[in-house]
C-alpha cells in the first residue's frame, strides 16, 4: 500500500506541473493589459507601471514568467497580487467558505443520493425506480445558476426558509447553494448505486444467501450493498475535489466569499499568479481525495489490494 501510494503522489508532480502551466498560458493569452485594468480610468505614471511590470514580471514571455513562478513555488512561495497580497492569505481566508460549502453539498450529494440509489435499486422497474430516474434526468439537464436561482426564489424569498446571500447565518448558508452545488452530483450517485446494486442483486451469492432464510435487510444491508458502494465510494471520494474547484458559480450567485470567488476576480483582473496558485492548490485537494478513495476500496472489499 506504501509503495502504491509514493507511486501515486510522484504521479501528481507532472499533473500539478502541466494543469498549472495550461492555466498560466491561459491567463497569459487573455487580452488587454493587467496593469491598466489595475489602474482603472486614472492611467498611472509611467514609472509606476514599469516598476510594476518588472516585479511582476509582465515584459518577459509566459515560458520565463512560468519559470519564475515554479521557482518560487518550489519554496513555498505562492507568489503574491497585484496589491502586494500573498495568495497563501488569499486561500487561507476565503478556504474555510468554500470547504463549508464543499462538505454540506457532499452530505447532501451522499444523504439523497445514497437513500434514492437504494430504493430505486430494491424495487427497479417501480414506481420509485421510475420517480428516481426522472428527477435525476431533471436535476442533470438543469444547469446550476437555474437551479440556483430557482431555489433563492422559492425557498429564500418565497418562502424564507433559507438565507439567499452571504455567509453569516452559519451552516443554513450553505443549504441552498450546498443543493444546486450537488444537485448533478447527487443524482450521477443515485443511478450508479441503482445500477451497481440491481446487477449484484442477480447475483449467486444473493440468491444463496436468501435461500438459507436471512432475513432481506441483511441480504441486502450485509451482502449486496457493500459491494455496491465501491464504485459510489470512488465517485464521492473524488468529486469533493471538484466540488471545490466547481464552486465558482455557485459562490457568485450566493454571494459566498470563497476561493471559487477569488478565481473570478483574479480571471478578471489578469492575475494569473491568483489564478495559478489557487488551481494548483485545488489540484493537490482533488489528487488527494482521488487517493483516500482508492485506499478505501480495501475497507469495503478485502479482495482490492495494492502492491
Amino acid at each position: 500500500m506504501s509503495r502504491y501510494i509514493a507511486r501515486r503522489l510522484l504521479l501528481a508532480i507532472p499533473v500539478l506541473i502541466g494543469a498549472s502551466f495550461f492555466i498560466f498560458f491561459l491567463v497569459y493569452a487573455l487580452p488587454g493589459d493587467p496593469i491598466r485594468a489595475l489602474a482603472g480610468d486614472r492611467p498611472l505614471p509611467a514609472g509606476v507601471a514599469a516598476e510594476l511590470r518588472e516585479r511582476f514580471n509582465l515584459d518577459d514571455n509566459v515560458f520565463v514568467q512560468y519559470l519564475k513562478y515554479v521557482g518560487g513555488l518550489l519554496q513555498g512561495d505562492l507568489g503574491i497580487d497585484f496589491s502586494g497580497r500573498p495568495v497563501a492569505d488569499t486561500i487561507s481566508q476565503r478556504l474555510p467558505v468554500t470547504i463549508q460549502l464543499a462538505v454540506v453539498a457532499i452530505v447532501i450529494e451522499a444523504i439523497i443520493g445514497l437513500i434514492a440509489g437504494i430504493l430505486a435499486g430494491i424495487r427497479r422497474g417501480g414506481f420509485l425506480d421510475n420517480l428516481v430516474l426522472v428527477s435525476t434526468t431533471f436535476l442533470i439537464a438543469i444547469p446550476v445558476f437555474v437551479l440556483g436561482f430557482t431555489l433563492q426564489y422559492f425557498l429564500g424569498v418565497q418562502i424564507p426558509l433559507f438565507p439567499i446571500s452571504g455567509a453569516n447565518e452559519g451552516l443554513l448558508s450553505f443549504v441552498l447553494p450546498g443543493f444546486a452545488l450537488a444537485s448533478a452530483s447527487m443524482a450521477y450517485v443515485a443511478r450508479l448505486l441503482r445500477t451497481s446494486l440491481a446487477e449484484n442483486l442477480r447475483n449467486d451469492y444473493v440468491r444463496t444467501a436468501r435461500a438459507k432464510g436471512l432475513p432481506e435487510r441483511l441480504v441486502i444491508g450485509k451482502h449486496t450493498l457493500r459491494n455496491s458502494l465501491i464504485a459510489v465510494v470512488t465517485f464521492i471520494g473524488a468529486d469533493f475535489g471538484t466540488l471545490m474547484g466547481g464552486a465558482i458559480i455557485t459562490e457568485g450567485i450566493f454571494n459566498l466569499p470563497g476561493i471559487g470567488s477569488a478565481v473570478f476576480d483574479a480571471v478578471r483582473s489578469q492575475e494569473g499568479t491568483v489564478v495559478v496558485g489557487i488551481t494548483t492548490f485545488l489540484i493537490f485537494v482533488y489528487i488527494f481525495f482521488n487517493l483516500v478513495a482508492d485506499v478505501l476500496y480495501a475497507a469495503l472489499d478485502p479482495r482490492i489490494r495494492y502492491d
